[in-house]
């Protein structure tokens, strides 16, 4: 039988994914010039991202749904998924208060990691056992992300990491959600529309502190493009792609997004480049690519008797093994849909 997952035929295809890593690099950079500018507080930030992404979710649900009147394709809605909603209401907030305290670059590396680092740590739980190439990228990783966060000048905010962190690790569980999604649109939009009621309850808890809201004409275009364009739209951009890339291509593809952020974040925002974080992005973005890359295995000739036509039994074995391959690395295939 065919895999469902098999990589299609798609048009477009390097237009699409050109599109939707700078949609996930502009995320990190939209953020950052809202709030160190001060155009705009972080919970208002992250209020109107997740209001306006979830409209234009729903929007496209709706224009889609019109050319689809019967067959799954045709629904339009998916049974939320609290949990799912829950983690991204804890993504969107934390993330938006930690570009505050760090440069685009910096926070996109921390979020990068944590998401990662949640990933493996999840295939570790349910009983995966890296290969040694895979235990060597790990290491490299976390060794690069120790780099970044410590203590020195050029080190980050010991605040904004740990809540760039705490969002990271959000996402990745978010991710881990999302892999039992059958329309990942329609569950996407699902989630932001869900989500919204969350961060609003939490910008409503802030107003019994002294947390100052402050909202400008700039901070509010910032925050809508987060949400409309580099959310929703990046979203859907990589979702067409997806459909013809594999999950581990789609993985590697997505370590080109903290390098986006990084120059995004120099070119256009003006931040200084240290040598820490350029040290630290390429071990960092090198021990994950080195961690994601499944090595062949060698075939030994087959034998006249027995496996030259190999049983039943043994067929589904090797099919197991393959599923079990796509799986550990299809969760890593869509992260990073929140940067």
């Amino acid at each position: 039988m065919a895999d469902s997952r098999a990589p299609q035929p798609v048009r477009f295809l390097p237009l699409l994914v050109a599109a939707a890593l700078a949609a996930f690099g502009a995320n990190s950079i939209l953020c950052r010039a809202a709030l160190d500018s001060e155009s705009i507080d972080p919970l208002s930030f992250a209020l109107l991202r997740v209001t306006s992404g979830a409209i234009v979710l729903l929007v496209v649900l709706g224009i889609r749904g019109r050319g689809r009147r019967s067959g799954p394709g045709a629904r339009r809605w998916s049974t939320p998924d609290w949990i799912a909603a829950t983690m991204l209401a804890v993504y969107l907030v934390p993330f938006s208060w930690a570009y505050t305290q760090v440069q685009a670059g910096t926070g996109a590396l921390l979020l990068f990691g944590a998401v990662q680092s949640t990933l493996l740590l999840a295939a570790l739980v349910s009983g995966e056992r890296p290969r040694a190439n895979q235990w060597l990228g790990i290491g490299l990783a976390f060794g690069g992300l120790c780099l970044l966060a410590a203590p020195g000048a050029q080190a980050p905010p010991a605040g904004g990491a740990v809540a760039m962190g705490l969002a990271g690790a959000a996402w990745g569980f978010y991710t881990l959600r999302g892999r039992r999604a059958g329309d990942p649109v329609a569950a996407t939009a699902t989630n932001f529309v869900a989500a919204t009621p969350m961060v609003l309850a939490a910008a409503a808890a802030a107003t019994f502190s002294s947390f100052r809201f402050h909202t400008t004409v700039d901070g509010v275009v910032l925050a809508v493009a987060s949400g409309a364009l580099a959310s929703a739209l990046g979203y859907i951009a990589w979702y067409a792609a997806m459909r013809s890339l594999s999950a581990t291509c789609a993985a590697l593809l997505q370590l080109a997004v903290p390098l986006l952020a990084a120059t995004g974040g120099v070119v256009l925002l003006g931040e200084p480049l240290h040598a820490r974080l350029v040290v630290a992005g390429l071990v960092v973005v090198g021990g994950f690519a080195l961690a994601f890359v499944v090595p062949s295995t060698r075939r030994s000739k087959p034998r006249l008797d027995q496996e030259a036509s190999p049983s039943t039994d043994s067929r589904a074995t090797w099919a197991s093994q393959i599923a079990r391959t796509r799986s550990n690395v299809s969760a890593s295939a869509g992260v990073l849909s929140g940067r």
